[in-house]
């Protein structure tokens, strides 16, 4: 797994750029982001609402929570209680806006944090989620291990990320759509060309497939599964927390 940076001439880690990335577009995320995926990230979102509903949760984590679509999405379950961290202030606050404006704020609570540090209690979450963001962290064992420590036992791992179609045509499509129009698109559109230059190098270059569940297994979780959305341009992998 080797490191793909958004900012190839600013010298600071890979946590301190996306942070720095995330920012910058945060405004305008929530739009671009539907327009790169045309759409289908909302579908993909459902999906995993759908695999939450089997364990009925009524404490959870969302990692990555960005401007809190799935942390919204999330409200559907009716749950006594969502926390909602991520690493960029400026996506928090667009986040926020959003869950007062749809009366929220009761359910879904914020909180500014480092995803491999999670500034929340241990063995409190039924479940926990990661929305496009697990390729983002610069040590994903890391961020996987405090999820571990934050879900009780029992408790579900679900993670959504984008991955890479294998069978022609829909991979032949995906790379030139990824390499050629996304990047074109975000340099007419978007303030920060370079956040959607790394969109697909990031995808790229993280692991997916039996490689996640492998590391989702080493960490500690069980009965790991796997379910691949959309001709496998995003899939969703869980994880149990052992009881």
């Amino acid at each position: 797994m080797k490191h793909v940076l958004p900012y190839q001439d600013i010298e600071i880690g890979k946590k301190e750029q996306v942070t720095q990335m995330f920012n910058n577009i945060a405004v305008k995320y929530d739009a671009l982001n539907t327009f790169f995926t045309l759409g289908i990230d909302n579908h993909w979102r459902r999906m995993v609402i759908k695999e939450l509903s089997t364990f009925n949760p009524k404490y959870i984590l969302d990692i990555a929570t960005g401007t809190c679509e799935l942390a919204m999405r999330m409200t559907e379950l009716q749950p006594r209680e969502i926390t909602g961290v991520d690493i960029s202030n400026e996506m928090l606050l667009e986040g926020d806006k959003k869950i007062r404006k749809k009366g929220l704020d009761h359910i879904i609570n914020l909180k500014l944090g480092d995803g491999e540090k999670l500034p929340v209690p241990y063995n409190y979450y039924d479940a926990a989620t990661i929305g496009f963001g697990i390729r983002n962290f610069e040590h994903p064992e890391i961020g996987l291990r405090e999820v571990y420590k934050a879900l009780k036992p029992g408790g579900a791992c679900v993670i959504l990320e984008l991955s890479k179609p294998e069978n022609f045509p829909v991979k032949q499509f995906h790379n030139f759509y990824s390499k050629r129009i996304m990047p074109f698109c975000a340099k007419v559109v978007s303030n920060d060309v370079n956040a959607y230059k790394y969109l697909p190098k990031s995808v790229n270059a993280f692991i997916y497939g039996k490689e996640m569940l492998t590391l989702l297994e080493k960490v500690g979780f069980v009965q790991t599964r796997l379910k691949e959305m959309t001709y496998g341009i995003a899939s969703i992998y869980i994880g149990i927390k052992p009881k």
